[in-house]
């Protein structure tokens, strides 16, 4: 049968969750929720057969020069068809014509992404994935994925203002907890 690869909709949701959130039983890659998905709906691709959604693979723009191919999941009954492939070479074009000349992925598919053209590299040279999302993350001072960059030579390097970078240990994550302090009844004011 054909398999398409298209831009995902706000009716494929379900099942690209599904489909993300099952690899992500096995640790494969982290949980997403109805309510990420339906705000990154425009980062995906998908698969689709017989009008299913069987594969999805997402985009996420982190600054000018770089992208992060995500969330690459297949539906165990359509793995070896070369969809993960496909869905990844998506991926690769769309950055091609948003103009963005690298992009990264954190995986334990290393082999995979090296057949792609991702080269290993320490994980330090991606300060602003590291700030952005790994500092949120539950597996941050544990992760064991490996990063791994691919660089698209024939995308002109955009000069774009750089994000201020902190020093290490400097930087700071937001905690609401002053926030929900100052929003608690004190305790004598609630008897």
């Amino acid at each position: 049968m054909d398999t398409a690869i298209r831009h995902a909709t706000t009716r494929d949701v379900p099942a690209l969750g599904k489909i993300i959130n099952d690899c992500a039983e096995y640790g494969l890659m982290l949980h997403r929720s109805y309510s990420f998905l339906y705000e990154h709906v425009r980062d995906f691709h998908v698969a689709v057969e017989a009008q299913r959604v069987v594969g999805v693979c997402g985009l996420s723009i982190i600054w000018a020069n770089l992208a992060e191919v995500y969330a690459l999941a297949i539906h165990p009954g359509y793995r070896r068809r070369g969809l993960g492939t496909r869905l990844v070479q998506a991926c690769i074009e769309e950055a091609r014509q948003l103009g963005i000349r690298r992009l990264m992925t954190l995986t334990y598919e290393n082999q995979f992404f090296a057949t792609l053209g991702f080269e290993i590299v320490d994980r330090q040279q991606l300060p602003l994935k590291v700030w952005s999302e790994c500092l949120r993350c539950s597996k941050n001072q544990a992760c064991d994925e490996i990063a791994m960059i691919r660089v698209l030579p024939d995308v002109p390097d955009v000069s774009a203002p750089q994000p201020e970078e902190p020093a290490p240990g400097t930087y700071e994550v937001p905690v609401t907890l002053e926030i929900s302090q100052a929003r608690r009844p004190k305790m004598d004011e609630a008897q």
